[in-house]
């Protein structure tokens, strides 16, 4: 867990605010102050994730406070995030998000983490009209849905490992070899997003000809993923890719080591977010991690500068970091994003607020964001990075490659 330094600590509990402007369609404003609303993970099974995506909030709130804040109406505002606990439940999420609406009075809203708790909240805040702009909820289905106030600044979850599909495929063909060679297992959590990216693999998988061997979800605490690997230790498939965000990512790569599992191609999800390379030195060498973001890349904004620098003031920042989940980084983007239609609409009126989040097109550290008509960033590509001497390198697309691929992987069980 990581906690902001103490000077700049977020107090994630129950806040009770007083009354904003007046009118169903005012924003929550406290004097000088805008007030945003996020249910967000901070205990259970998503708790790693949730205190990245709030670090990700805070940091963005700081530094927009702190260089002039969000100007509407030619007055300067300072930004301030009410946090819940939803325990990393979808049902706990929506009754806070009611809460946050109803009783706190807040009008605009930052995402919890996960799909799930994502599509336990869109119909809430839907039903308000009120918008939200969420960084962490990747989910494809949740911009099928014809939400007009859900705005996501990150890539689908489709997109996230069939990266390493095609990867895979080229390296085949480099060795001689067919892409329909390749043979490929598979673990998935039963869960929106992972489903989503497994679905992703399989219309890959199926697009290159390659033949899937194990096809198996992960048990529901995502402790235990030693039958799947057993499995691939006799079967010897050519890729292997797991998805069960941090905590399935952490037992991943614990058990590759425990049963010194010598697949040579394997793709997982959340590396950065489980710390594999601090916990599992040795056998996340070699690991495909598809990522949103990555401080080598070359985006730029004006909050934060690049995305190097974001990478610098972030660890500056937080103790405990040795590389910046892309969690965080989404998430400070969301924050960037309010800003900008705050000050585009140079209005607290939800709706002409929420008009302005629709036309959104802006650079950032982070990439260029610009929303489709369902609400998803339709600007920003996902890259995959390869864990080589415990740094993360970009091996994927080959435009953004800054290392070449290590073929096979060489763990140091």
């Amino acid at each position: 867990m990581f906690h902001m330094k103490p000077i700049y600590a977020a107090t994630a509990m129950a806040v009770s605010l007083g009354l904003g402007l007046a009118g169903t369609a005012a924003a929550k404003v406290e004097g000088d102050t805008i007030i945003l609303g996020s249910a967000i993970s901070l205990t259970g099974k998503y708790s790693t994730n949730g205190i990245h995506a709030q670090n990700g909030y805070e940091l963005a709130v700081k530094r927009i406070n702190e260089t002039g804040g969000v100007v509407v109406g030619g007055k300067s505002y300072k930004l301030k995030v009410v946090y819940y606990d939803d325990e990393s439940t979808p049902a706990r999420g929506a009754q806070l998000a009611e809460r946050l609406i109803q009783q706190d009075g807040v009008k605009f809203m930052l995402g919890p983490y996960s799909s799930g708790l994502t599509k336990a909240i869109a119909p809430v805040t839907e039903k308000y009209k009120i918008p939200m702009v969420e960084a962490e909820g990747a989910s494809r289905s949740l911009f099928t849905q014809g939400y007009k106030y859900l705005f996501a600044v990150l890539s689908t979850s489709e997109q996230y490992l069939a990266s390493s599909l095609s990867l895979a495929a080229q390296i085949a063909e480099k060795n001689g070899r067919k892409a329909s060679d390749v043979r490929i297992a598979m673990a998935f959590e039963n869960d929106p997003f992972s489903q989503d990216v497994r679905a992703g693999v399989m219309d890959d998988a199926k697009k290159l000809g390659m033949k899937i061997v194990i096809d198996d979800k992960l048990p529901r605490d995502l402790s235990d993923m030693s039958a799947t690997l057993t499995k691939v230790k006799a079967l010897k498939p050519d890729l292997l890719v797991v998805s069960g965000h941090s905590k399935g990512a952490a037992t991943a790569a614990r058990q590759l080591q425990e049963l010194r599992i010598q697949t040579p191609i394997v793709a997982m999800t959340h590396c950065e977010a489980a710390q594999v390379t601090a916990k599992f030195e040795g056998a996340s060498e070699g690991l495909l991690c598809p990522t949103q973001w990555a401080e080598s890349l070359s985006y730029k904004g004006e909050a934060f500068g690049t995305a190097g620098e974001y990478d610098k003031l972030f660890k500056a920042t937080f103790a405990g970091y040795k590389s910046v989940p892309y969690q965080a980084a989404q998430a400070s983007a969301a924050v960037l994003v309010w800003k900008d239609a705050l000050e585009r609409a140079n209005s607290f009126d939800t709706l002409k607020v929420r008009d302005a989040l629709s036309a959104t097109e802006m650079q950032t550290f982070y990439g260029n964001i610009k929303f489709s008509a369902a609400g998803n960033n339709t600007a920003k590509p996902m890259v995959l990075r390869q864990i080589q001497g415990g740094s993360y390198n970009v091996v994927a697309p080959a435009e953004w490659a800054s290392k070449e691929v290590v073929f096979p992987r060489n763990p140091n069980y």
